[in-house]
């Protein structure tokens, strides 16, 4: 049987993954990537859906 993820886990997970996103995007440069923006938006309205202020982890 499957346990559920608590909300501080997936809140975890979520904003590594948005740190991860924005190391990319700081080792891309002015490089243009439309997919990597669409998914920082992405996470990004996740995380804040989640109640969690995203401002404070922008690098």
């Amino acid at each position: 049987m499957a346990q559920e993820m608590t909300d501080k886990e997936l809140i975890t997970i979520t904003i590594d993954t948005y740190m991860n996103l924005q190391r990319i995007k700081k080792e891309n440069g002015n490089q243009e990537n439309k997919e990597l923006d669409y998914q920082l938006k992405g996470v990004m309205a996740k995380l804040s859906s989640l109640g969690v202020n995203v401002e404070d982890l922008a690098i």
